[in-house]
């Protein structure tokens, strides 16, 4: 009787850790977003972004299992500054109005969907705007977006701005660069395939060799040819080893690596001389300075795009 007992104890504790994960508000990382933009050579700014460290108010009585949601994205636009500044306005509200509310059975299928029709019909209202111009707008725009239920990432993305975390690894006690994104070009195989079967075609790793992205808010006159506002989705748990997440335009990434934009974020927050100034906290002031001194690394080295650099800090509550 005794062993019996003992075999049977032990999946009983595990169960009720599992459970405790979602319920327990004080394991909930705290998250901060900073941001640093740069027009570059370019002749007007087109990215946007935006930083929301806490909506869980705005998305109204969520289910008892979310504790905290925060929402924090970048855009980079093409052929002007509309949709990205559309999608930068819209696509948060379009979210909190669609988040769920109330007890789900499942948070993660439900939160997925959710960011899928957020997308869908953000993507609708600026090409429904769009369409009613004279001449009608061709603005097109990427677009990275993390949504943090709890110590839940869910970073939904299109094109080719992208998602970095950097997480220590207790193994080789370095810290690594892990991408939370997927790009996506013309010249990728599931990508061109889409655009071939509408009809469209990809010539010098482009849209009807115009296009540099394959997915995108707006860009009406390509919708039609393949090009689609269904984002990927992808989902991370945080862990205590996780220091930031970086969210950048393509700006940053063509003269910078992820792990050399990690690196370089870490060298300005162990960097003891900056310190905190009219009454800012020490780390707020590093963090600032992570952003502006990566975007302007990222124009000294050449970057002839508009550069976007938004460096979310994971804490304590």
């Amino acid at each position: 009787m005794k062993r019996k007992e003992q075999r049977e104890k032990p999946p009983k504790k595990r169960r009720m850790a599992v459970k405790s994960l979602w319920k327990t508000s004080s394991v909930i990382f705290g998250l901060k977003g900073y941001v640093a933009e740069r027009k570059g050579e370019r002749e007007e700014m087109q990215d946007a972004h935006v930083i929301l460290n806490d909506i869980t108010e705005e998305c109204g009585p969520p289910s008892s299992l979310i504790t905290r949601v925060s929402y924090f994205a970048v855009f980079d636009g093409h052929g002007g500054i509309r949709a990205s500044k559309f999608a930068a306005q819209n696509l948060h509200q379009n979210l909190i109005r669609k988040f769920p509310k109330g007890d789900v059975i499942s948070v993660e299928k439900t939160v997925k969907r959710c960011l899928l029709d957020t997308f869908k019909h953000t993507d609708e209202e600026f090409l429904k705007q769009a369409s009613s111009q004279k001449p009608a707008w061709k603005d097109g725009s990427t677009a990275t977006c993390v949504l943090a239920v709890d110590n839940i990432l869910y970073i939904a993305n299109l094109g080719d701005s992208r998602a970095i975390l950097c997480r220590f690894n207790e193994e080789s006690q370095k810290h690594a660069a892990l991408s939370l994104s997927k790009e996506h070009n013309p010249t990728q195989y599931e990508e061109r395939m889409r655009i071939q079967k509408a009809g469209g075609n990809v010539r010098d790793g482009r849209v009807l060799g115009v296009l540099e992205v394959s997915r995108s808010i707006g860009d009406g006159q390509y919708k039609r040819c393949g090009v689609t506002s269904v984002p990927d989705i992808r989902r991370c748990q945080l862990t205590p080893n996780d220091r930031f997440i970086l969210l950048a335009c393509d700006g940053l990434f063509k003269v910078f690596t992820p792990e050399e934009a990690v690196n370089f974020i870490l060298s300005c927050l162990e960097d003891e001389k900056i310190q905190s100034r009219e009454g800012k906290p020490t780390m707020d002031a590093r963090y600032e300075a992570a952003c502006n001194r990566l975007a302007n690394k990222a124009v000294q080295r050449g970057s002839a795009d508009n550069v976007t650099v938004m460096v979310v800090r994971i804490g304590s509550p």
